[in-house]
């Protein structure tokens, strides 16, 4: 096996308006959860005979290659930076309310519930003193990032400060130590925070859920319009915004892809986390901000990194692990803290670079596999689960 490499990182340069000026770097040191290599800045990998090399043309200031079932991190570019999520932080909120909100529940929006969205929003069109089901506030979450979706449900779960706080205590009980939430819905926010393994770790958990499953892989839906007065309430169409999923603006839809979210916002920049599924292999992958000036580069360098995780599967020691929650971590074994944000320079050597497969085409995974994770006395087993998906697209979930 070769040793660990760790490449010169990448830095975003999406919305600066002063390309003159100096670029942020990671800390020297971040967070070990899940490895000590994964603490180190630049990129983490460690080859082995047959393995490609990590593909050129991935610009993110982070991003992480994760096996779903095993937990195992096959690659990572300063996988603990700490960075503004954008709407990827909706995997978390789902993953937190999900369980909380019957479905066929239907609510009265009050005005009140809509007044507090930020500025430029992604909305799906909820309109106040109108009348919607849970899964139709789903769908708005899932396929068009509605913020307005977001505050609706945050309402019915007693409020966005409350939602905030179950957020955060769940992030922590998943070991998502990376993450800080402030606003729900992922809109910029001082001090919102996370990393590209913290999503990594929400959207595994998240893929554990069945409606979070049928929700994220769905391609286009109906939703309630307007009620205007004496006249039936009709629907319209809306579409999944993930373009590895549904295609548009020049990606070509990811063989085996089955979600999960993607996010864009003036801090941020793109983010996206996804999940695909080719012969019995799952992966995760999540990119955060990259700096290519490439129409769609988000997406784009996250099919890149898949295609060279179902390349490098069986070919690479791991570099780190996505961790069980903590109340599956023995007694006896505390979860490990963060390191401090210290702002330190980064380790540069020999940049790594390959060619990628050029996979694509449409599809969603026919199943895919996790682990579901429990503590028994002072010993930690992984009790693996087959976790089914659609074998096409889905339109709509049932409600």
């Amino acid at each position: 096996m070769l040793p660990a490499m760790t490449a010169v990182p990448s830095f975003a340069a999406t919305h600066d308006e002063n390309p003159g000026r100096k670029k942020p770097k990671p800390p020297a040191v971040m967070s070990s959860v899940g490895g000590a290599q994964l603490a180190k800045p630049g990129t983490q990998v460690r080859l082995g005979p047959g393995a490609p090399v990590i593909p050129k043309g991935v610009t993110g200031r982070s991003w992480i290659v994760a096996d779903a079932e095993s937990g195992d991190v096959l690659a990572s570019h300063n996988a603990h930076w700490r960075l503004p999520p954008a709407s990827t932080m909706k995997m978390l909120f789902a993953d937190t309310l999900l369980p909380k909100l019957p479905k066929t529940t239907v609510h009265k929006v009050a005005p009140e519930e809509l007044a507090d969205l930020g500025a430029g929003s992604s909305l799906v069109g909820i309109k106040e003193n109108h009348t919607y089901t849970v899964h139709d506030l789903w769908l708005g979450v899932f396929l068009r990032s509605g913020n307005d979706a977001v505050h609706v449900l945050s309402a019915m779960n007693n409020g966005v400060d409350q939602t905030v706080a179950d957020m955060q205590e769940h992030a922590e009980e998943l070991q998502a130590l990376d993450t800080k939430v402030v606003s729900p819905d992922g809109y910029d926010a001082p001090g919102q925070v996370s990393s590209a393994y913290d999503l990594t770790l929400i959207a595994r958990s998240g893929m554990q859920k069945k409606d979070f499953r049928e929700y994220c892989s769905t391609v286009s839906a109906d939703f309630p319009g307007e009620q205007k007065k004496g006249k039936k309430r009709e629907t319209f169409k809306i579409q999944n915004t993930n373009r590895l999923l549904t295609g548009a603006n020049g990606v070509t839809p990811y063989k085996g892809i089955a979600g999960v979210k993607n996010g864009t916002t003036t801090q941020a920049g793109s983010t996206f986390t996804g999940v695909a599924e080719r012969n019995g292999k799952v992966l995760l992958v999540t990119v955060m901000h990259p700096e290519s000036d490439e129409s769609m580069a988000v997406y784009k360098e996250a099919g890149r990194l898949l295609d060279w995780g179902f390349a490098a599967a069986g070919k690479v020691t791991p570099v780190g692990e996505l961790v069980p929650p903590a109340s599956a971590q023995p007694a006896t074994s505390p979860a490990p803290e963060p390191a401090k944000n210290d702002g330190g320079k980064d380790e540069a050597a020999e940049p790594v670079a390959a060619s990628q497969t050029g996979s694509s085409g449409m599809g969603v995974a026919l199943s895919i596999a996790g682990a579901v994770l429990a503590g028994l006395g002072a010993a930690m087993f992984l009790l693996r689960r087959r976790w089914p998906l659609p074998d096409r697209p889905r339109q709509e979930p049932r409600p």
